[in-house]
C-alpha cells in the first residue's frame, strides 16, 4: 500500500492513523498500485477507507483498538466507524462541494452535521473517549473525519454548545498517535461558521484537501461605516465569496476587488449623507414623528425582506428540482434516526449502569419515548436484592403457595414456558399486591433421558467414547459437570420474563432432600404393595434403550404405504402396509390367512385368534396351526373381546410378547410369551435364522421368506398410526421385560373423589371429563428406565452363592428375589432375614425411575417432606397448580394421587389449564415448519437471517430447512421487532381464553410494544399538566366529594371503578383474556381517548379549583391504572410509576432527586387503595372498587354523547375534514335527552374537533349548508360545511372516483360475461371476482351518497 503523502485523503490518513495505533508497519502490508488500496493475501481488494482500517486493525494483536478477541469492544468499534463513515458525505458538501463524494444541499450537510454532534455531545457527557479509558481506532476514526469541519466549519457559538465534543477532540489530536501524522488542528475562530472555505488552485493539505483561511475584506478608514455595518459588509462579502452550484461544481472564488464592491458602495452612500446641523427636511423633522416614520420604514422593510428571502426559497426549491428535495428529505430523516439512536443509546447504557441489585434513577423528565431494553434494565435485580419475592415465614397473612412446573435442567425456554411463565406471574403478582404472603417455588427437572441423551452425544463427539467406556461413577459426574456448567441457561431466560420466584427456594429433582422424598415415597409405596415388580410390555426405544412413558411417544397417521426415516437405517422404512399370509392346518386339512403390519412379528407368534361366533371357523375350535419357523403348535383360539369378525379374514394373529393387545389376550388364555427383539432392535435366538438381522430388514426378508414357502397371500393399503419416540425418533417397539410398576387404581378413586367433592378444582370445567376418563381406565405405570442419569431404584437383588449374577432384568429373573430399602444396609438387613444362613450377594437395580415419579412428588417435596419442616407445615398444600392441559394425566393426576396418598391432602387446591400455544394459522410449533419461535428473539427482536441461522442448529434435513426457511420467509419477511418482555407477556396472557389454543401472531406482540408507548405518552403528559409541585392527597383524600367534581372526573372515575371491579372478578376466575382486555379498554379507549382529550382544555384555562381536582383524578387514574397493569407488564408499569410524585413526598425531594439507590422494595402493606411505605409498585395494594366512585347518571350521560360523538366523526371521516373544526348543530326532540345533551356540550366540541356546540330548541331551523345525521328518532346532528368545504369541488372529485369505480365494473362485468370464463377460470380466481364486483359495487353506492350529501349542500 502506498504510504500517505503530505497531500493524504482523509481514507489515506484514517489508514495511517489506524496503523499507529495498532503497532502495523504500513511497509509490510500488501501493496498495489493505488492508494489507498489493499490487497488482502486471500486476493480481496480493498478499496475503501473504513474497510481497509477494519483490516489492519484486526491483523495486529491490539485487542484494545480492535480485536476479534473481544467482540464487545469490536461491535462497538464497528459502530463508531460507521457513526464517522456517514460525516465524510454531507461534510465534502461544505468542505469539497465539487467532490464525487459530496452529495445533497449545504443546507441538510449543516442540518445533519450538526443534529449528529448533538449525539455525539450527549454521549460524551461522562466519558474521555467514545469507548472504555483508552483511545481506540473509533476515536481516531470520527476525530480525523471531524478535523477539517473543527478547523471552517464549526464556529466559536457551536464550540460554546458542544463543550464534551471540543473537549474530545482536542484530546484525541494530542495523542502521539494523532498529531503527527493530522498535524495542529486549529479550532475555527468564526463566531458563527458554516462558511464554506475558499478554494484555490492549487491543492494543500489536510483530509479534505483544499480549505484556506477565507479573505478578509479590508475597509479603509474614513468611509463613513459603523463597526457594525463594516462587520455585516463583511459578513455579507464572505458569504457570497464560496460560491458552489446546487447541481454543480465550485465557480472560481470571485476577486478581491469585486469584494470591495459592495463595501466602497456602502462607503459612497455614507459619503454623500448629509452631514449634522446641514439644512434640510430631515434636520429639522420632529424628533418623534422621526421615530414613528422610521418605525414604519423598518417594518415595511422588513415585510419585504420577509417576501424576498420566501421568493428565493421558493425559485430555490424549483431550481434544486423534486430530487434535491427528496434528497433532503432523506438527509434529514437520516439526521433524525441518528440523534434518536444515540438518544437511545445512551438511555439503554444509563439504565445498565445501575449498580447490580440497586435501584434505577429515573427523574420527571422522560425520554421521547418507550424504549424496552432501557425500561426492563435494573428493575429485576432490584426487586429481588429487596426481598420482593420472598414470602414472611411469621405473618399472619392468608398463604398463597405455587410451584412452577420444572422445566428440563438443560433445556432453554420456549413460548410453553413463556406463556406458563407470564400467566403464573400475573397471578402471584395480583394476590402478592392483594394482600396474601405468597410463595411461588422455582426450580428444574433432571429430565433423565433428554439429559443423559445430550450428555452420552457430546461425550461421542468429543472423546469418542460411550458412558459405558466410563463406567457409571465416571459418567454421572459427567451429566453433575454438564448440569451445573448448562444447567443455569433457563434460569437467566425466566429472569428476562420478569418472574418473581424465590430464588433462595431453588429446588433441583435430584437435591439431597429430594433424593430422600423419593427413596421414601418408593419404600412406602413397595411396603404397601402398590409398587410391584412383574414381567410386562412396554414402550422401547431401542436407540435410546429404554423404556418411556406414554407421553413420550407421538403418534405418526398414515393412510397408505409410507416411507419413514428410522435412525440406523439407510433405507426408509415402508409403513402403513397390511400383509397377509397363511397358517397351514396341523391336521393337513388346509390353511387360516391373517393379516398384519409388522411382519416380522410372526416369528413370536404363539396363537391365533377367532370369533367363537363366526361360522367360518366353527369347525376350526381346538385345532392347531402349524408355525413354518420351527414347526410348533399354534392353538388357534376363540376370543370374541379381540377379534372382529368383519375385519380382514376374522383370523388375528397373537404375539403376546410385542402387541399390548395381543398380551392382554395372551394373559386370558395362558399363552406363551416369545421375545424375539434384543435391546438393540435386532432379531434374538428366537428368530432362528433371522436371528441378529435388524427389525426392518427382517420385515423384508420374512415376506420375501412367506412368499418363497408359498404362504404369502398379498399387501394392501392400510390406514394406521406408527409410534414414535419423541426424543429419538425412532419406531417404538412393545417389548416384554421384567419392570418396576406402580398399582394406580386405588389412588386414581381417590382423585376422582377430590375432584367430584370440590376438594380439587379443575379449571376449565370442560377438562374434568377428561380427569374422570383417564383416572376410571387407568393403567398401572412403569416407573422403570434403563438409564444411570436419575433417582436410581431403591431395590436390590439377591444371588445365592452359585446363582447367575446378572440374571436380574432378564428372563431368568426371579421376582421374589428382591428387597427394597433406603441404603445397602437395611437391604442387607431384609436379605439375610429372607435367606437365613445363606451366602449372598446384593445388587442395586441398575435401572433408574421415570422422571414423572420425582415430579410426581414435587409440590411436598420441595417444601421438606418427609420431614415436618416449617415450610412444609406453612405452605403445604399450595393453591394452585397452573401447567398445560397437555400433562393432566402424566403430571397432574401423578401427583394428586401421590400427594393424596403420602400426605393425606390433595397437593393443591385448584388446577389452571392453559391451552397450547400454535402459530399465526394455527398450526403446531415445529421446527420443519419454520414457525418455532424463541421468545428471547420477540424480546429483543431478530433479523430474517438471523431467524434463518436458527434451523441449521437443529438436526432438520436439508428439505425440511428449506421448507422451514421459506415458512420463516412468508410470516417475518422483515425479522421480528423488537418487542420488550411486558408486550410478549401481554400478549401472551390476552390471548388466554379458556379451553382454547392460542394462535400466536407476532404482529399483536408489536402491537402491544406499540401501544406501551400510548402509555409513556400518557404519563409525559401527566407530569406537564401535574406540575413540579404537585403532590398528591394520601388515600385518596382529594377525591372525597365526589360530587363537587367535574363531569369528566366523575365519568373517568366510575369508569376506573368499573375496570377494576371487572379485573378483580376475571383474575378470580382466571378468565385472563377479560381481564386484560378491561385494562386495555380502561387505558386506550378511556383515559388516553376520552378524558385526557377533555381535560386538555381545562388545564390551559380552567380555574384553579377545577385544575386542582382534574389533577388529583388524572394521578389517582394512572396510579390506579398502572397498579391495575402491573401483573401483566410489571417493568414498564415499575418505571413508569416511579416518575409519578406520591404521598408524603416532598416536591423539593421528587424525583429527579427522590430516588435513593439503596432503597429498599419490600415491607408491609398499608390500606387498600392508599399507599404502602414501598418503593416498588409491585408491593403496592392492588386496586378495588370503589364504590362511591359509581355514577351510572354521569355514564348513561356520557353513553348518549358518546352516540353523537361518533355520528360527528362519521361525517368529518366522510367529508375528509381533518384539521377544519366546523360548527355542530344538534336537533333533540326529547326533553330529557336534549337537557343531558346540553350538560355535555364542551366534552362533544372537544371530542369531535368542532369550533362550537350548539343545542337547537323546538322548531329552530338549522342553517343552509349543513351536512345531516340521524342518529335515532328524537337526535340528528347538522355538521356546518358551508364555508369550510367547497361543494363544487368536493363534486367533481368524487364524481371522477365514481368514473373509476364504474370502469373497475364494468370490466369485471365483462370478464366474467365471456364465453370461456364459466368453463376455464379455476374457482379461486372466480371467487375472487366475486368479492371484488361486491367491493366494487359497495364503493360505487357509497359514492352516490356522498354526491347525494354534496348536491344537498348546493340546495
Amino acid at each position: 500500500m502506498t504510504t500517505p503523502t503530505e497531500a493524504d485523503s482523509l481514507a489515506s490518513l484514517q489508514v495511517k492513523v489506524t496503523s499507529r495505533i495498532v503497532g502495523v508497519d504500513l511497509q509490510s502490508l500488501p501493496k498495489s498500485a493505488e492508494a489507498p488500496v489493499v490487497a488482502t493475501p486471500s486476493g480481496r481488494r480493498l478499496d475503501s477507507g473504513a474497510a481497509i482500517v477494519r483490516y489492519v486493525a484486526a491483523i495486529s494483536h491490539t485487542s484494545s483498538a480492535y480485536s476479534s478477541k473481544d467482540p464487545l469492544i469490536m461491535s462497538q468499534v464497528d459502530s463508531w466507524i460507521d457513526f464517522a463513515r456517514l460525516l465524510e458525505a454531507p461534510l465534502a458538501s461544505w468542505l469539497q462541494p465539487g467532490s464525487i463524494q459530496a452529495q445533497g444541499s449545504q443546507a441538510a450537510a449543516k442540518s445533519h452535521v450538526t443534529n449528529t454532534l448533538k449525539a455525539l455531545e450527549e454521549h460524551l457527557k461522562t466519558k474521555t473517549f467514545l469507548i472504555g479509558d483508552t483511545m481506540t481506532i473509533a476515536d481516531s476514526q470520527l476525530a480525523t473525519t471531524l478535523a477539517s469541519a473543527f478547523s471552517h466549519l464549526i464556529g466559536q457559538q457551536q464550540q460554546q454548545q458542544l463543550p464534551n465534543v471540543v473537549r474530545w477532540f482536542q484530546t484525541c489530536m494530542q495523542q502521539p498517535e494523532l498529531a503527527p501524522v493530522v498535524g495542529s488542528i486549529t479550532l475555527c475562530q468564526d463566531p458563527i461558521g458554516w462558511k464554506a472555505p475558499i478554494r484555490h488552485h492549487s491543492s494543500s493539505s489536510g483530509p479534505h484537501a483544499g480549505p484556506t483561511t477565507p479573505h478578509k475584506q479590508q475597509h479603509p478608514a474614513g468611509t463613513g461605516l459603523q463597526p457594525d455595518q463594516a462587520m455585516q459588509a463583511a459578513h455579507e462579502d464572505e458569504v457570497d465569496s464560496p460560491t458552489a452550484t446546487a447541481n454543480g461544481p465550485a465557480v472560481q472564488p470571485v476577486s478581491v476587488e469585486k469584494q470591495k464592491k459592495p463595501a466602497k458602495a456602502a462607503a459612497k452612500q455614507a459619503e454623500n449623507a448629509p452631514e449634522n446641523g446641514q439644512a434640510g427636511s430631515a434636520a429639522q423633522e420632529d424628533p418623534e414623528k422621526k421615530a414613528k416614520k422610521d418605525a414604519k420604514a423598518a417594518e415595511k422593510a422588513a415585510k419585504k425582506a420577509k417576501a424576498a428571502a420566501k421568493k428565493t426559497e421558493r425559485d430555490a426549491q424549483e431550481a434544486a428540482g423534486p430530487s434535491d428535495k427528496k434528497q433532503k428529505a432523506k438527509d434529514e430523516a437520516e439526521a433524525k434516526k441518528v440523534k434518536d439512536a444515540a438518544e437511545v443509546k445512551q438511555q439503554i447504557e444509563q439504565a445498565k449502569a445501575t449498580p447490580r441489585g440497586q435501584k434505577k434513577a429515573v427523574t420527571r423528565d422522560m425520554p421521547k419515548g418507550y424504549c424496552p431494553p432501557a425500561v426492563e434494565a435494573a428493575w429485576y435485580d432490584w426487586w429481588e436484592q429487596s426481598g420482593c419475592f420472598k414470602p414472611d415465614p411469621d405473618s399472619d397473612k392468608p398463604p398463597f403457595v405455587i410451584v412452577i412446573p420444572p422445566p428440563n435442567v438443560t433445556g432453554s425456554l420456549h413460548l410453553g414456558h413463556a406463556l406458563t411463565n407470564s400467566i403464573q406471574d400475573t397471578v402471584v403478582r395480583w394476590r402478592r399486591m392483594s394482600g396474601y404472603n405468597v410463595l411461588w417455588l422455582p426450580g428444574t427437572d433432571h429430565a433423565g433421558i433428554a439429559t443423559q441423551t445430550v450428555v452420552e452425544k457430546d461425550l461421542a463427539k468429543k472423546k469418542g467414547l460411550t458412558r459405558h467406556d466410563l463406567g457409571r461413577e465416571a459418567f454421572l459426574e459427567q451429566v453433575f459437570s454438564w448440569v451445573k456448567t448448562y444447567g443455569g441457561k433457563i434460569f437467566g431466560q425466566m429472569r428476562r420474563m420478569g418472574i418473581s420466584v424465590d430464588w433462595e427456594r431453588l429446588a433441583f429433582t435430584m437435591d439431597d432432600n429430594l433424593v430422600a422424598a423419593v427413596q421414601e415415597a418408593f419404600v412406602r409405596l413397595h411396603q404397601e404393595g402398590l409398587i410391584y415388580r412383574e414381567n410386562r410390555l412396554v414402550n422401547w426405544c431401542c436407540t435410546l434403550h429404554t423404556a418411556v412413558s406414554d407421553i413420550e411417544v407421538d403418534h405418526l397417521e398414515v393412510k397408505k404405504r409410507t416411507l419413514v426415516s428410522v435412525p440406523g437405517y439407510e433405507e426408509q422404512v415402508e409403513v402403513g402396509v397390511l400383509t397377509s399370509f397363511a397358517y397351514l392346518l396341523e391336521d393337513g386339512s388346509g390353511e387360516i390367512v391373517v393379516a398384519t403390519t409388522r411382519p416380522e412379528t410372526m416369528l413370536g407368534d404363539t396363537a391365533v385368534a377367532v370369533h367363537p361366533e363366526d361360522a367360518r371357523y366353527k369347525h376350526l375350535h381346538g385345532k392347531f396351526a402349524v408355525h413354518p419357523l420351527d414347526g410348533r403348535k399354534v392353538p388357534i383360539i376363540q376370543d370374541a373381546e379381540l377379534v372382529d369378525m368383519s375385519f380382514g379374514t376374522g383370523a388375528v394373529k397373537i404375539t403376546p410378547a410385542h402387541d399390548p393387545n395381543d398380551y392382554a389376550t395372551g394373559k386370558r388364555h395362558n399363552l406363551d410369551c416369545i421375545n424375539i427383539l434384543d435391546d438393540d432392535g435386532r432379531i434374538n435366538a428366537h428368530g432362528g435364522q433371522f436371528a441378529g438381522q435388524p427389525r426392518f430388514q427382517v420385515r423384508k426378508t420374512v415376506v420375501e421368506w412367506l412368499e418363497g414357502k408359498g404362504l404369502l397371500r398379498g399387501t394392501e393399503d392400510n390406514v394406521m398410526s406408527v409410534p414414535f419416540c419423541s426424543r429419538s425418533k425412532d419406531i417404538i417397539e412393545p417389548v416384554l421385560k421384567p419392570q418396576w410398576w406402580v398399582s394406580c387404581q386405588a389412588m386414581a378413586e381417590q382423585g376422582v373423589k377430590a375432584a367430584q367433592d370440590g376438594t380439587l378444582q379443575i379449571i376449565p370445567s370442560e377438562f374434568e371429563a377428561t380427569w374422570y376418563r383417564w383416572l376410571e381406565n387407568i393403567r398401572d405405570w412403569c416407573v422403570s428406565r434403563q438409564l444411570w442419569w436419575g433417582h436410581r431404584i431403591p431395590a436390590y437383588y439377591i444371588t445365592l452363592e452359585g446363582e447367575n449374577p446378572r440374571a436380574a432384568g432378564t428372563q431368568y429373573e426371579q421376582m421374589d428375589r428382591w428387597v427394597v430399602a433406603k441404603d445397602a444396609q437395611q437391604a442387607e438387613a431384609q436379605a439375610q432375614q429372607r435367606f437365613p444362613g445363606k451366602n449372598l450377594s446384593l445388587h442395586q437395580d441398575d435401572d433408574v425411575l421415570d422422571t414423572w415419579f420425582s415430579s410426581g412428588l414435587w409440590p411436598f417435596s420441595t417444601m421438606g417432606w418427609p420431614n415436618q419442616t416449617p415450610d412444609f407445615a406453612k405452605f403445604y398444600p399450595g393453591a394452585l397448580l397452573e401447567t398445560g392441559h397437555d400433562i393432566l394425566f402424566f403430571w397432574v393426576a401423578r401427583m394428586v394421587m401421590l400427594g393424596i396418598k403420602l400426605t393425606g391432602q390433595v397437593p393443591f387446591k385448584q388446577v389452571y389449564l392453559h391451552s397450547m400455544v400454535r402459530d399465526a394459522h394455527g398450526r403446531k410449533m415445529s421446527k420443519s415448519l419454520g414457525n418455532v419461535i424463541d421468545p428471547l428473539d420477540v424480546i429483543q427482536g431478530i433479523t430474517l437471517q438471523g431467524l434463518h441461522d436458527t434451523l441449521t442448529t437443529g438436526n432438520l434435513s436439508a428439505e425440511e430447512v428449506k421448507k422451514a426457511t421459506a415458512g420463516q420467509q412468508r410470516d417475518f419477511p422483515d425479522g421480528i421487532e423488537e418487542c420488550g418482555t411486558d408486550a410478549l407477556r401481554f400478549a401472551l396472557v390476552a390471548y388466554t381464553s379458556q379451553g382454547r389454543d392460542i394462535n400466536l401472531d407476532i404482529k399483536r406482540v408489536v402491537a402491544y410494544r406499540h401501544w406501551c408507548n400510548k402509555l409513556w405518552n400518557a404519563i409525559k403528559f401527566a407530569m406537564i399538566n401535574l406540575g413540579q409541585d404537585f403532590v398528591p392527597a394520601p388515600d385518596g383524600r382529594g377525591l372525597q366529594e365526589g360530587a363537587q367534581l367535574p363531569f369528566a372526573c366523575r365519568w373517568i372515575l366510575s369508569r376506573l371503578t368499573a375496570a377494576i371491579d371487572t379485573t378483580v372478578k376475571a383474575l378470580h376466575e382466571y378468565q385472563f383474556s377479560t381481564a386484560t382486555q378491561a385494562v386495555y379498554s380502561f387505558w386506550q379507549y378511556e383515559l388516553c381517548d376520552v378524558f385526557i382529550e377533555l381535560i386538555k382544555p381545562v388545564m390551559s384555562s380552567g380555574d384553579a379549583p377545577t385544575q386542582q381536582a382534574t389533577r388529583e383524578t388524572l394521578y389517582t387514574c394512572l396510579d390506579q391504572g398502572l397498579r391495575l397493569l402491573h401483573p401483566f407488564m410489571p417493568f414498564v408499569t415499575e418505571e413508569l410509576w416511579q416518575r409519578l410524585p406520591h404521598p408524603h413526598m416532598n416536591p423539593s425531594t421528587a424525583p429527579p432527586h427522590s430516588t435513593q439507590p439503596q432503597a429498599s422494595a419490600s415491607g408491609s402493606h398499608t390500606a387498600q387503595n392508599g399507599h404502602s411505605s414501598h418503593p416498588s409498585i409491585m408491593m403496592q395494594p392492588y386496586p378495588e372498587p370503589q364504590e362511591s366512585w359509581r355514577d351510572a347518571k354521569v355514564e348513561q350521560s356520557m353513553q348518549l354523547a358518546d352516540t353523537v360523538i361518533r355520528a360527528v366523526r362519521k361525517l368529518r371521516n366522510d367529508y375528509g375534514l381533518q384539521r377544519q373544526r366546523p360548527q355542530l348543530f344538534i336537533q333533540c326532540t326529547d326533553r330529557g335527552r336534549a337537557e343531558v345533551l346540553s350538560q355535555v356540550t364542551g366534552e362533544m366540541s372537544s371530542l369531535t374537533s368542532c369550533a362550537e356546540v350548539c343545542l337547537l330548541g323546538a322548531g329552530e331551523a338549522t342553517p343552509s349548508g349543513c351536512a345531516p345525521a340521524v342518529i335515532d328518532a328524537t337526535i340528528t346532528v347538522q355538521l356546518l360545511l358551508a364555508g369550510i368545504l367547497d361543494p363544487h369541488k368536493e363534486i367533481e372529485k368524487l364524481q371522477k372516483e365514481k368514473a373509476k369505480v364504474e370502469e373497475k365494473w364494468n370490466a369485471l362485468k365483462k370478464k366474467m360475461a365471456a364465453a370461456e370464463y364459466a368453463g376455464k377460470t379455476p374457482a379461486k380466481i372466480k371467487d375472487m371476482d366475486m368479492e371484488n364486483l361486491g367491493k366494487a359495487q359497495k364503493e360505487q353506492q357509497s359514492l352516490e351518497q356522498q354526491l347525494h350529501d354534496m348536491r344537498q349542500l348546493l340546495q
